[in-house]
């Protein structure tokens, strides 16, 4: 059935209420420990989820549950600049097309299977992101409350 996705009552309150509709008091509450990093992840995997991991859970946002959109986002993240840097070293041996395509043995000129694989791993990370609040957007939805003030999600949900 098609429609708005829901939105996680911490986002709400953290985005603020405009339509002042009720917000759900009884979502279920998760553990709010930072994950622990899977260790399937690359290295360039690996360096991103420790470049957002701190600032997510600071935010709010982030908790041990979610470790599964964080590792898909930063899985994604490594796979598109893995593929990045093989296309610019294509590039440089290639100043004709910048190593985007090939030419089969039929004499067919065709798109490099890395600029495909290089495409749909950068739209899972921003599709990713965006769940994470990790785009301009997303960010702009979000109302951030001042570190020494109580937080209002916590005073609502208790």
């Amino acid at each position: 059935m098609a429609g708005r996705k829901a939105v996680p009552t911490a986002l709400k309150v953290l985005r603020g209420n405009p339509g002042k509709r009720p917000l759900n008091s009884d979502e279920p509450r998760v553990s709010s420990r930072i994950p622990s990093p899977p260790r399937h992840l690359t290295a360039e995997a690996l360096e991103e989820w420790r470049r957002v991991v701190g600032a997510l859970h600071e935010a709010g946002i982030l908790s041990e549950i979610d470790r599964g959109t964080l590792s898909a986002y930063c899985q994604a993240y490594g796979r598109w600049v893995s593929t990045e840097e093989s296309l610019a070293r294509m590039a440089e041996d290639d100043p004709v097309t910048g190593g985007l395509t090939f030419t089969t043995s039929n004499g067919n000129m065709v798109q490099h299977p890395l600029v495909g694989v290089s495409n749909k791993a950068a739209a899972a990370m921003v599709k990713y992101a965006a769940e994470l609040g990790m785009t301009p957007a997303a960010r702009s939805r979000i109302k951030a409350t001042p570190a020494d003030e109580e937080d209002p999600a916590e005073a609502y949900l208790n």
